[in-house]
């Protein structure tokens, strides 16, 4: 048996390819499929399988294009709903590969249709869980995105609830020595306190793990459900794809315009002004010259997670990068999320007609009552500090939509943890509101508060 964990960092997602004599399979794919057709060509290895944990909501799935080009067949519990050619797969159902047995545990808790894989090796012996979104290293799955979406919807507390049995009745009843095998690592969203390890072992997650100490169901609910991260607009909408079988990546990059627009031209750029703007440069560059109503969300590594978080899905939007490269990469990522339709056109742009002012954090030391200030950090991160006491807070995902709450009659600063939300969100507010008296970004200077 051999294992081979393939790491998306940007999105905190991890999958798999299990090989065996020649034969591959592959479990929860990420949208494109190049690596894992690279790999089981480098190991002279067929895909026959691919498996799906459940339906994703934070990434699209290549499932459906794997089958297409391998004629691999598809596993799935038959809870999903699955609406492409599969196979079912729950509890007891194996598929052998090679030598060795792959093994469905139905694990519902993050999602109602939710399984774990139990691989045993060549004589038998359980070597591997691979637990998708049921447990994570340090933690387990979160229970509250399937409450309005999928083909069985569950309140968030019963969820929690089989989540409880899930772990207790399946997971902790492993070998020690089993290796965890996770479909997410630290950073992710589908959980609140994942560890920044990669692998772990069913023994060491018993001594560590909050979610498999002893404790009752109550208790355990009460722990899971309290301050979950909040939930970005496109989860409900990749369970949705992920259900049906995304289209083929590559066809669907192809076809996304690009441009490239010189200085010279802005003045006689013709962009609908109803389509989102979304700037990825740099927020130095941004501030100097940007096209008019823009918003600034840099390309660094959460790029995916905040665009799926402020716009929404089906809505078109231009994309801004600095150069061709840039812009090709950000179209790789885009797709990950299942938005590379919504790109109305992608133009390479080093400027603009439009500015905004540098902040000196020093006014704000002098005066802190003279801005409005609004906190534009998630909603434990407030709790756990507030930087300034009559901050309004508004999270990022939400600003868009209710900018309207803000006062205009001081001028607006805008701060988060670190710099990069602070420039999402003050140029969300230039683009939203009639300003006269401006809007700034603290940006990193926010550190030394």
């Amino acid at each position: 048996m051999k294992i081979k964990q393939f790491e998306d960092k940007n999105l905190a997602h991890f999958s798999y390819a299990i090989s065996s004599n020649g034969s591959m399979a592959i479990i929860d794919p990420s949208r494109n499929p190049k690596d894992y057709f690279e790999y089981a060509k480098q190991n002279n290895a067929t895909i026959t399988a691919v498996i799906e944990t459940h339906p994703h909501a934070d990434f699209v799935s290549s499932h459906l294009e794997i089958y297409k080009s391998t004629g691999a067949t598809i596993y799935v519990s038959k809870l999903l709903g699955a609406e492409y050619p599969h196979q079912t797969f729950d509890d007891g159902d194996v598929i052998h590969l090679g030598s060795i047995q792959l093994i469905a545990m139905n694990t519902p808790g993050h999602s109602p249709d939710s399984i774990s894989i139990l691989a045993k090796d060549e004589k038998g012996r359980e070597h591997a869980i691979f637990t998708g979104d049921t447990l994570f290293i340090g933690d387990c799955g979160r229970p509250d995105l399937r409450e309005q979406v999928g083909n069985i919807t569950a309140a968030r507390k019963q969820l929690a609830e089989q989540m409880y049995e899930s772990l207790r009745h399946k997971i902790v009843p492993l070998h020690n020595d089993v290796i965890v095998y996770p479909a997410h690592g630290s950073g992710s969203l589908c959980g609140k306190a994942l560890s920044s390890d990669k692998t772990s072992t069913i023994g060491l997650e018993k001594l560590t793990n909050w979610s498999l100490q002893d404790m009752s169901k109550e208790t355990f609910i009460d722990t899971l459900l309290a301050n979950q991260p909040f939930i970005p607009k496109y989860f409900q909408y990749n369970v949705t794809l992920n259900k049906k079988g995304a289209p083929d990546f590559q066809p669907r990059i192809s076809n996304v315009k690009i441009s490239k627009v010189d200085t010279n031209q802005i003045p006689h750029i013709h962009l609908d002004p109803n389509i989102l703007i979304i700037d990825t440069r740099h927020q130095l560059e941004f501030k100097k010259s940007h096209l008019q109503n823009a918003i600034n969300l840099m390309n660094d590594v959460k790029f995916e997670t905040w665009l799926g978080s402020i716009v929404n899905p089906m809505e078109p939007f231009y994309l801004i990068g600095e150069t061709e490269a840039d812009i090709i990469e950000l179209i790789d990522r885009i797709a990950k999320i299942g938005y590379e339709n919504q790109i109305q056109e992608a133009i390479i742009l080093n400027s603009g007609n439009s500015q905004m002012p540098l902040f000196e954090s020093d006014r704000l030391k002098s005066n802190e009552d003279s801005f409005t200030i609004v906190d534009v950090r998630n909603q434990d991160e407030v709790i756990s500090k507030k930087i300034f006491t009559n901050a309004i807070h508004i999270p990022l995902h939400e600003l868009r939509e209710r900018t309207n709450e803000l006062p205009t009659h001081k001028p607006i600063l805008v701060h988060c943890a670190g710099g990069y939300r602070s420039a999402a969100g003050s140029s969300i507010i230039d683009s939203n509101l009639e300003l006269p008296l401006g809007v700034y970004d603290l940006s990193d200077a926010v550190k030394s508060y």
